[in-house]
């Protein structure tokens, strides 16, 4: 890797912010699922690292359900702490409490994370960037093997009409409207595709 290819990264450093989802309350789980361990580290605490690693400066989680607790076990030094009071209403409430407080700063886009996926890589995120900046499209989707993966990244195009979404909606409801235009991004990492919800989930996750 030549210098101007470890510099390219840090040019677009300040264009997309991460947004960790970790509000929920994780019932299925029977525990938070932002502090259960993964490869030495919270769930949440593996995502942050990761984001930073891939090269994003502003990284912000948005917290909920047992947020006191969350912010005295996780280091969140340097991250933006969103507390979504709302938190009950479900993810789109929070992904819109996350949404208004980058939207006012101006990004260009946004690497959304969600905290039940902590197996994604600083390297696929640096892809997912990487081809947001290369082909400009609204939307980057990663795929493993044909099969859709996370963390998605929603250009500034598509945050109106996710700030507009009623509790009862989801994000897919406007990302599923960009699939034709989306930069659909196939990765050799099934991390993207494990999510991780129930403790069964948990016990694969720790096997893979």
């Amino acid at each position: 890797m030549n210098h101007h290819d470890t510099e390219a990264p840090r040019e677009n450093a300040h264009a997309v912010a991460g947004l960790v989802l970790a509000a929920g309350e994780s019932s299925r789980m029977g525990a938070d699922k932002a502090l259960l361990k993964y490869q030495g580290h919270s769930f949440l605490e593996t995502i942050l690292r990761n984001l930073r690693e891939a090269g994003l400066d502003h990284v912000a989680v948005v917290l909920g359900h047992h947020a006191a607790e969350i912010r005295q076990i996780v280091p969140l030094k340097a991250t933006t702490v969103i507390v979504n009071a709302n938190y009950g209403l479900g993810q789109t409430s929070s992904l819109q409490a996350g949404l208004r407080e980058l939207d006012s700063e101006g990004f260009e886009g946004v690497l959304l994370c969600l905290v039940d996926h902590p197996a994604i890589s600083a390297q696929v995120m640096r892809q997912i960037c990487a081809a947001f900046f290369g082909t400009r499209a609204p939307l980057v989707i990663p795929r493993y093997r044909g099969q859709r993966g996370h963390p998605v990244l929603i250009g500034r195009a598509l945050f109106g009409e996710l700030l507009g979404l009623r509790p009862d909606q989801g994000a897919n409801d406007v990302i599923r409207g960009y699939h034709d235009a989306a930069c659909w991004l196939d990765v050799e990492d099934a991390g993207v595709t494990l999510d991780i919800d129930e403790p069964g989930d948990y016990a694969r996750l720790l096997s893979f």
